[in-house]
């Protein structure tokens, strides 16, 4: 039974919905509801991507904190301007190359921290309170169902896996 496909998909989607539970019980309404944009799509990478240099926790920790760091950063010295938004995405994207940190969902947290004009202490809570969340069920949920890969499959693997930006040939 547990090597059936349709039971494996289960285990991923409801350990997604335990991950994204958690990490709302703790960080989210009325605390920081604008963070769980980014933790949801987090989860589809830990529970559905486990395997992808994107889910690891160099990018899933550096993406989501740099991104994020960035936002305030922009949002302290900028306000909530098209300018804010602009330069903290900007600056958050060649963060995330140049680190090798890439996770897609923590694209969005310069957007929610300007949006949110959050400060500092937003680094902790929600940021590296939801994600500790997820990957905290990640780690547990993963190794309950016989068969699925551990994650973390390699906790310091760079994202992308090479300096190749923008796919230039």
């Amino acid at each position: 039974m547990h090597r059936h496909p349709a039971a494996r998909l289960a285990w991923c989607v409801f350990g997604a919905g335990v991950g994204i539970s958690l990490a709302m019980a703790l960080v989210g309404p009325p605390h920081a509801p604008f963070v769980l944009a980014s933790l949801g799509g987090s989860s589809v990478f830990l529970f559905g991507l486990t395997r992808a240099p994107a889910a690891q926790l160099r990018a899933l920790f550096g993406g989501h904190l740099g991104g994020a760091c960035i936002g305030i950063a922009c949002a302290q010295f900028l306000g909530s301007s098209l300018l804010a938004y602009a330069v903290a995405v900007s600056l958050s994207l060649g963060f995330m190359l140049a680190t090798r940190t890439v996770h897609p969902p923590a694209g969005a947290n310069p957007v929610i921290m300007v949006y949110a004009q959050a400060q500092w202490g937003a680094l902790l809570n929600p940021v590296l309170l939801g994600v500790l969340c997820l990957v905290g069920v990640a780690v547990v949920w993963s190794r309950l169902f016989p068969g699925l890969v551990h994650y973390p499959v390699s906790p310091l693997e760079p994202s992308p896996p090479t300096l190749n930006w923008g796919g230039w040939s």
